[in-house]
């Protein structure tokens, strides 16, 4: 069978604005166009993490055309009844709604993450501490204490923490964090008095369930693949075994599904066809689904109709073709053309 890439450009460039959008993109169009009190609202009761992607796609569509606005309204709402330019005074509006909903410090920090020139202040709670101010933080401290704060971040924080970390703790911090289950009060206690020194804040001490494995494999999932083959390498001489459950734990094919659709399409346009059908042999309905909805349909129909026709194939045929795949999607998201859910970016995947 002839190698080709799977290419849906021209079926992409035939798309119009609206069709382009992701949801998130049409949820912060809603977002632009309502007041900023009720912007707010919405706000307080969203993640860090979707706060932070949902405020950098406000900042996207602030140059959409009306006829795209319209057609966002047309989806989510029966009647349209204002016309806005959202790209008048946009900034001023996202930082107001940011400062309603979280308080000044925190959309501080949060517009310091979506845009380049805002204030970079560490705040109080460590889901919304940018990286530096973490490791600002946790510097001076035992490794252990290093590892307890790194535990509590998001993965893709907690490995930005770790790159600016010295290299030759990075692999002892991701041992310990590993190697954490049940963390007990006077542990917690301890982090506490750290936070109260630095930030003068408050936590109620009880015993917690943070690190282990599959914390240490997200951790390790955001981190660029030389460092990540170092800290392995060295891990693994330190303790064979927990590198090996570490690795296997990391990124996975399966987790594909968790990409958004335009980093998707990215990927597809970047692998062999055949190895896509080899690798799609050994997935479940719900991620074909997902890959099969980021190309045209006739690619998808294409594909279909080949794995009807390839037959059984080894289990170690179609490891092979899914690890190939998770290879370009590693490069392609360490060179920044696409971002995998749960490795290298903001998501979200």
């Amino acid at each position: 069978m002839a190698e080709k890439k799977v290419d849906n450009t021209q079926e992409e460039e035939e798309k119009t604005p609206y069709e382009r959008l992701s949801n998130t993109q049409k949820c912060a169009v809603l977002m632009m166009l309502l007041g900023e009190d009720e912007a707010a609202e919405i706000l307080k009761n969203l993640g860090p993490k979707e706060v932070q992607q949902l405020g950098k796609e406000m900042y996207s569509v602030a140059g959409l055309d009306q006829d795209t606005v319209n057609q966002v309204l047309d989806e989510f709402l029966a009647i349209i009844k204002t016309q806005t330019d959202l790209g008048m005074g946009s900034s001023n509006y996202i930082r107001n709604v940011m400062t309603k909903a979280l308080g000044e410090n925190k959309a501080q920090s949060v517009l310091g993450r979506i845009t380049p020139t805002e204030s970079d202040k560490p705040i109080e709670i460590l889901d919304w501490m940018d990286a530096r101010s973490v490791t600002e933080l946790i510097a001076d401290e035992h490794p252990q204490i290093m590892s307890l704060v790194i535990s509590y971040l998001e993965p893709g924080v907690a490995a930005d923490v770790l790159v600016m970390l010295p290299e030759d703790i990075q692999a002892d911090i991701i041992h310990r964090i590993a190697t954490l289950e049940t963390v007990q009060p006077d542990a917690l206690h301890e982090l506490e008095r750290v936070m109260q020194l630095k930030f003068k804040t408050n936590t109620s001490l009880r015993a917690s369930s943070v690190g282990g494995v599959k914390a240490a494999a997200q951790i390790m999932n955001f981190t660029k693949q030389n460092m990540e083959g170092r800290i392995i390498k060295s891990l693994g001489e330190k303790d064979r075994l927990l590198a090996k459950d570490i690795q296997e734990s990391m990124f996975t094919f399966d987790t594909l599904i968790l990409m958004d659709d335009r980093s998707m399409q990215t990927l597809l346009r970047n692998v062999e066809q055949e190895v896509l059908i080899i690798a799609l042999k050994g997935t479940d309905d719900e991620l074909k689904e997902k890959i099969f909805s980021c190309m045209s349909q006739r690619a998808a129909a294409n594909i279909q109709d080949e794995m009807e026709v390839l037959g059984p194939l080894r289990l170690t045929e179609v490891q092979e073709a899914q690890k190939a795949i998770i290879n370009v999607a590693r490069t392609m998201s360490d060179e920044g053309s696409i971002v995998l859910a749960g490795r290298g970016g903001d998501d979200y995947v």
